[in-house]
């Protein structure tokens, strides 16, 4: 699914990563915890979260990560954002909770990361 798909089906805004929109992840993957994040996922796969903190764009940095979305209406900060942006990461903002913008993708294609 690309990145703009993505954007579409969350109703979501984009707060950075214009020309990355037409950019594929294969996966999604909804955490708070960056600790699993690390040790679950691997590139191309879409981060799902509600903290907003330089850890979470640090983390999508070192697990190769395409985009990351915050959700529940949560809002980053704009050195965040810059951040993100240095480091070639779409974020996107939904209103919808994690479990409803999981349920989302799922159901438009955009598989879970699987834990071996």
């Amino acid at each position: 699914m690309k990145i703009c798909e993505v954007k579409e089906v969350l109703n979501a805004e984009l707060l950075c990563g214009d020309e990355l929109l037409e950019n594929e992840v294969s996966y999604a993957f909804g955490s708070d915890l960056m600790s699993d994040v690390l040790a679950f996922v691997k590139g191309k796969t879409l981060l799902l979260t509600g903290l907003t903190n330089q850890q979470v764009v640090r983390t999508a940095e070192m697990a190769d990560l395409s985009a990351i979305v915050f959700v529940r209406g949560k809002k980053p900060g704009e050195d965040i954002v810059q951040l993100a942006t240095e480091k070639d990461i779409a974020l996107l903002l939904t209103r919808d909770t994690m479990y409803t913008a999981s349920g989302k993708l799922y159901s438009n294609g955009l598989e879970g990361v699987s834990i071996d």
